[in-house]
């Protein structure tokens, strides 16, 4: 079986999907192929008949190949609201079970897959189960995109928690420079190094225009997941 991490932010707008398409390039760079995952995603428009959620393109395009966006992006929810109220609008219901075969298709395809959540870390997914509930039925190791501005260390923590009470392996976090107005921002990294448990896998420096190829440069990826 491939190599599968799951990618989790602090919030949403921190840059999750850009640190994602990095480490799918960082994956390429040494040699092996790779493919993005976004299991849900909500906010999408229609592009050549399709709706297509620009995140999961994103993804697409940072990839090794195309997988097809059923397996990509299974859920993908037109409007851009909790995925849980999009959900419920459409009239579907979002299950794990479909989100855990199309990744076990991903998998047998790819050397790498890295699986993108929605939002922050406990964003629901239904009346009775959210993100949180996703990466414990994944049970995969868990990748913390840190969005480097004012508060990101009150919310680097807490997700922490949140992922280590549920078990799960906290296998690297990567620090993105999103607010190039920051203050103290070296102080804040050392303060989110020395208390996170897991080792930093690279701050990515801020772009204007962003550039997750060369993002990739900034990244080493976290070691392998112990075999099961």
């Amino acid at each position: 079986m491939s190599e599968a991490w799951f990618v989790c932010g602090t919030d949403t707008e921190i840059g999750k999907t850009f640190a994602t398409c990095a480490l799918l390039h960082a994956v390429r760079a040494g040699g092996r192929s790779a493919v993005g995952m976004k299991p849900v995603a909500a906010g999408a428009q229609v592009v050549d008949g399709v709706l297509l959620n620009e995140d999961a393109a994103r993804l697409r395009a940072a990839g090794s190949f195309d997988p097809g966006l059923a397996d990509l992006n299974p859920y993908c929810l037109k409007r851009p609201v909790a995925p849980h109220i999009a959900a419920a609008e459409e009239g579907a219901s979002i299950e794990p079970e479909s989100i855990q075969a199309a990744l076990t298709r991903l998998r047998a395809r790819a050397e790498v897959v890295i699986v993108e959540g929605v939002g922050g870390f406990r964003v629901p997914l239904g009346e009775d189960w959210d993100s949180a509930d996703l990466a414990v039925e994944l049970a995969l190791p868990v990748i913390l995109v840190v969005g480097m501005r004012l508060g990101c260390i009150n919310h680097a923590l807490l997700t922490c928690e949140a992922i280590a009470t549920r078990g799960l392996p906290l296998a690297g976090w990567i620090a993105n420079h999103i607010d190039p107005e920051m203050a103290s921002f070296e102080a804040n990294l050392l303060a989110l190094s020395r208390r996170i448990p897991a080792p930093l896998l690279g701050t990515l420096p801020y772009q204007r225009d962003p550039d997750p190829a060369f993002a990739a440069r900034h990244l080493r990826l976290p070691e392998p997941p112990p075999a099961a």
